[in-house]
């Protein structure tokens, strides 16, 4: 997928998915916009990239400071053509009756709250241009519950919701939106899980996890015309026609 000439808005970039999703777009020529709470984080990875990409410190559970990301982004590079909505959080980990309602909130904040900050601000623009691409990062907890994940399920069925209301508002406008369910990735979330001993995904050993760059590899497949039969949905990379597609083995 030829990226010259995009404009990518990549959340939570600072690691994982999110920073490797950063370098593979810029591999495809994209000029790339990363955010993170973790400012010093995240200006490492961009510095990394190099005059292509730029770092934005932004907590996308407020809304103002993620519009000024946007901002930035349009002012820099004169366009916003993808966002990709990565940033997330699980802990604190626990059953429902054990919960810090707090701490339970914050992961709604962040990762459904977040994910519809990310298309408010984004969506002015795009519909200006008349296209864009909006990808979430979903999770099969978005369709099934998992012990000790109330928030992260409750939130992750939420933004995949977002994603079918987004194609259903603007898909014919120009508007692509779709999101990834990648599975168990290498990153630092999984040894949150692991360390929590709850429920079979905190048994998995990191053997059984994929490497973050698949995730970024279909990351900027999906904005292609390709995945086009998946607009308004999720796709899977548990799917082997998908991994198939994408010489990820």
């Amino acid at each position: 997928m030829e990226m010259s000439d995009k404009v990518v808005l990549i959340t939570g970039a600072s690691r994982g998915i999110g920073a490797a999703a950063a370098h593979r777009f810029a591999k495809a020529g994209a000029k790339v916009v990363l955010l993170a709470r973790n400012g010093e984080r995240v200006a490492d990875v961009a510095g990394e990239i190099g005059q292509s990409a730029l770092a934005v410190p932004c907590d996308v559970s407020r809304y103002w400071e993620v519009e000024a990301a946007v901002s930035a982004a349009v002012d820099t590079f004169g366009r916003l053509d993808v966002l990709i909505g990565n940033a997330g959080l699980i802990e604190p980990i626990s059953h429902m009756h054990e919960a810090d309602p707090e701490a339970w909130s914050q992961v709604i904040d962040v990762n459904l709250k977040g994910v519809f900050h990310g298309m408010r601000a984004a969506l002015p623009h795009m519909l200006e241009q008349g296209e864009g691409t909006i990808i979430t990062i979903s999770s099969g907890a978005a369709h099934g519950p998992v012990e000790g994940w109330s928030h992260y399920c409750a939130s992750k069925s939420g933004a995949y919701m977002l994603t079918r209301m987004c194609h259903k508002e603007y898909g014919e406008r120009g508007i692509r939106s779709l999101g990834l369910s990648p599975g168990t990735v290498q990153t630092e979330m999984q040894r949150e899980i692991k360390a929590s001993g709850i429920n079979p995904v905190s048994q998995l050993d990191w053997s059984d996890h994929i490497p973050p760059e698949w995730p970024a590899e279909a990351l900027v497949w999906m904005c292609g015309p390709e995945s086009g039969a998946w607009l308004g949905d999720d796709v899977s990379l548990r799917d082997e026609e998908i991994r198939a597609k994408l010489n990820l083995s």
